[in-house]
């Protein structure tokens, strides 16, 4: 992956992400280009190019939104909860 975005420009990280259990690659990566010039160069060369027998996705990552975790009154192992307790 490196060698590939790296045609683009300066590549500061590459972070492959890893199933916990197996440790096999889960099918994505971040790519950390510092200049976003470069990286916006990347990204219209690359996305729906093939790869090894696959197509590419390439876009920007967007930051992590934060969403509300459901309630579920037996997540806790000191039994049931209701809404209103303050665990």
């Amino acid at each position: 992956m490196r060698a590939l975005f790296a045609q683009y420009g300066d590549v500061k990280s590459v972070k492959i992400m890893k199933d916990h259990a197996s440790g096999e690659p889960r099918g994505f990566a971040f790519i950390d280009m510092p200049e976003s010039l470069s990286a916006n160069e990347a990204i219209n060369q690359l996305d729906s190019k093939e790869m090894d027998g696959r197509r590419l996705r390439v876009n920007e990552a967007k930051p992590k939104t934060s969403t509300p975790q459901a309630f579920n009154s037996f997540s806790s192992n000191y039994g049931y909860k209701d809404r209103n307790s303050n665990f």
